[in-house]
């Protein structure tokens, strides 16, 4: 169960988190959790280029280790790139102090090439680990849920329900991931080609 679009009252419950942005630009905050996997997130690449979109990923410290080599082609391609935690925790499974050393312990490979991203994944924190995360990072969620890691909904399913809760200023996640790459493949360029024709541009954050 989780929400395609995300709901209004959770966004002011926690003001200080970045849920999407305000602007009069046709633009779109495309963003990438999981990665880098290697072929998916080359692929992702493939993609973007083709549509001279940005986009920012939010990678999990182990894989920047296993696949260095695609974490800096990630950047080299003028994308920007936060932290997903090192071993890709659920907040809610997790004491405080054990979730934020793991967090810093992504943190330190992203030295001189982030801007103190954070997302947690699966959108999931404890209050505890919510305070102290915003005094040292810029929590980065979303208010567009593309559905592309559920194996319950159909391509055409998750595509239709990303394009019609999408709107500008929106950040809506993807997932570089494995277990995504099939609907990924499906999605993405079709999402990407739906909104350029509508004059839409794609930017990281």
């Amino acid at each position: 169960m989780f929400f395609h679009k995300t709901p209004t009252l959770l966004t002011r419950l926690f003001p200080d988190i970045l849920w999407r942005l305000e602007t009069d630009n046709k633009d779109i905050y495309l963003t990438f959790d999981d990665g880098p996997i290697p072929e998916v997130t080359n692929w992702t690449l493939d993609q973007l280029n083709q549509f001279n979109a940005r986009a920012t990923f939010f990678m999990v410290g182990d894989n920047i280790l296993k696949h260095k080599e695609i974490f800096n082609q990630v950047i080299e391609q003028g994308h920007s790139v936060g932290n997903h935690s090192y071993h890709h925790m659920n907040g809610w499974k997790e004491n405080t102090k054990e979730y934020i050393e793991n967090v810093s312990e992504a943190e330190v490979l992203f030295e001189g090439v982030s801007k103190r991203f954070f997302r947690p994944p699966y959108g999931r924190l404890k209050w505890a680990q919510y305070k102290a995360l915003k005094k040292e990072y810029n929590i980065i969620m979303w208010d567009v849920l593309s559905g592309d890691f559920s194996g319950k909904l159909t391509n055409e399913a998750c595509l239709s329900k990303s394009i019609k809760n999408t709107s500008s200023g929106s950040v809506i996640v993807f997932h570089d991931s494995a277990k995504a790459f099939s609907k990924l493949k499906y999605v993405l360029p079709r999402y990407l080609e739906h909104f350029s024709q509508l004059g839409y541009s794609f930017k990281s954050l």
